[in-house]
């Protein structure tokens, strides 16, 4: 497997040079009140070749080294849905001995690459071209969720405004994006009453075309992600957000042309370059033990079938002692879902289980939790092209199977899990139910998925068995957290210093977000 160094992040390494540090340097830097009539009649091009950026980098499309570090060793392993054949040294996050140089990457190229563009849109666009101001904040309210669930504490109202940054807090952070999103919501639904045509087409990258419906749903449905999130820190700030993207007159997903899609400007996916290509990424065993004990159909649209026990689907466990480099190297590969040039930023499907969820709760979700979390389980069978939904949705008695090493029985282990897919009697059961089934259908945004892990404890995974964190972090537990960028500590000390006092603990992996309570889920 092919590790590669970050190269960019030697000339950036502090939020400080991100407004330097881009590759349309003379652009970026351009004075925003500077702005000619020629340069507006060029169709506004100075604000949207600041946009465009996004689209690649929040989910790394295109750079298959830059996603590998970014997130293939870190949340796609934690959330067991794929792992690595060997360690990398010394330092490895997937037995727990956290690896800093990755995993600062996401911290500062979020920075870099995206919000220090959107910073200058807001520059230039702000009170006089809101709906260009309105689409960067949905944009940056993507980027910084993931980063603030990655990390914590972040900065965020104060970029741009102070040379080196002090931080917000999380909830901090999840209140301004709420406010941002309402902003951009209001002023797109705005222009939609009022029948204006899209700015947007040509510049918009994803399968949206400019749609300004379209992202209006996409933030909606953003928004209630977020409110879940929170629902065990604030309930009443979760259920108001929820229900105000539910009762919104263009609404969240409900249909498959509401998933939000974005073509790989090169037309091709990472994760089967680094699972095909570079042969070192694989099914993890929590994928077999679960879609496989439900026979689940989409497992054949996500995994191909292994060598090592021809025919079959097999996964690696995460967190295990690799004899060599070889050893696992026949196990199931990327399949059909990841070999599409189309990365996924959410899906409908993981909408219509987020309303599951809410209606769970009793909030108003415009329907059942029953009919929500059917309609959720369907959304992702037609987004994958698999047949046989309603004969699954009806089983109940398939469960996770246990997973059996062909290589190593050490690593063998029961099932973590025992719930079937059929809709049950009590919430604690059925909410488990809906993230087992979320998970499967969020694939392969590890990310997302490790989220929900650790807001929910669901869905159940198998525990690494190689904890080489010196009992910092708990194996029961898992890993809660990245530290915050080794850029930051080194050139921004006042500002690391305020992230970790607003952390309300420890720098490392153990601690806890805010959203992230030791408590039940009911």
């Amino acid at each position: 497997m092919k590790l590669n160094t970050i190269k960019r992040t030697i000339l950036c390494l502090s939020l400080l040079t991100a407004f330097g540090c881009t590759d349309n340097f003379e652009d970026i830097n351009t004075n925003p009140e500077g702005a000619t009539p020629e340069q507006l009649a060029q169709d506004y091009n100075n604000i949207k070749s600041l946009i465009k950026p996004a689209f690649s980098r929040l989910y790394v499309s295109d750079i298959t080294w830059q996603y590998q570090i970014q997130q293939s060793l870190q949340a796609d392993g934690w959330s067991g849905y794929m792992t690595t054949p060997i360690n990398f040294g010394p330092t490895n996050n997937h037995d727990y001995s956290l690896n800093i140089g990755w995993n600062s990457t996401a911290w500062d190229y979020a920075y870099v690459d995206i919000i220090s563009y959107l910073y200058k849109v807001e520059e230039r666009a702000k009170g006089k071209f809101d709906n260009y101001y309105a689409w960067s904040l949905i944009i940056k309210a993507a980027t910084m969720q993931r980063i603030t669930d990655m990390y914590g504490p972040a900065v965020y109202s104060k970029f741009g405004i102070e040379t080196k940054a002090t931080y917000d807090s999380q909830q901090e952070i999840y209140q301004n994006i709420f406010n941002d999103l309402e902003f951009a919501i209001t002023e797109l639904t705005n222009r939609v009453n009022a029948g204006e045509t899209s700015a947007f087409v040509g510049t918009d990258l994803s399968l949206y075309n400019g749609d300004y419906k379209q992202w209006i749903k996409y933030a909606n449905s953003l928004r209630l992600r977020m409110a879940m999130r929170i629902v065990k820190v604030d309930p009443a700030l979760a259920k108001t957000q929820a229900e105000k993207s539910i009762s919104h007159p263009f609404g969240v997903f409900t249909t498959s042309s509401d998933n939000m899609m974005v073509k790989s400007p090169l037309d091709l996916n990472v994760i089967d370059v680094m699972s095909h290509v570079w042969v070192g990424l694989f099914m993890g065993a929590d994928m077999e033990s679960i879609l496989g004990g439900y026979e689940d159909p989409r497992l054949s649209k996500y995994w191909e079938t292994s060598n090592v026990v021809p025919g079959e689907f097999k996964g690696v466990r995460t967190g295990i002692q690799y004899p060599t480099s070889s050893t696992y190297a026949n196990f199931s590969q990327s399949g059909e879902r990841t070999r599409k040039g189309l990365v996924t930023w959410m899906s409908t499907a993981e909408v219509y289980f987020l309303r599951a969820e809410g209606a769970l709760r009793g909030w108003n979700m415009g329907g059942t939790a029953q009919n929500l979390y059917e309609l959720g389980i369907k959304a992702s069978f037609d987004q994958n092209g698999a047949s046989g939904a309603d004969a699954y949705i009806a089983d109940d008695s398939k469960k996770p199977k246990n997973y059996v090493d062909p290589i190593n029985a050490v690593n063998n282990a029961v099932a973590a899990s025992k719930v079937t897919v059929a809709w049950g009697t009590d919430k604690e059961t059925n909410l488990e139910k809906i993230i087992t089934q979320k998970w499967i259908a969020t694939f392969p945004d590890g990310q997302e998925a490790w989220s929900e892990y650790r807001r929910t404890g669901y869905p159940k995974l198998f525990r690494i068995t190689n904890n080489q964190s010196g009992g910092v972090i708990s194996t029961a537990l898992g890993v809660r957290r990245l530290g915050f960028s080794q850029s930051e500590v080194n050139n921004n000390p006042k500002g690391y210093e305020s992230g970790v006092a607003k952390l309300g603990g420890p720098d490392n992996g153990a601690t806890r977000l805010w959203w992230d309570v030791d408590k039940a889920n009911f």
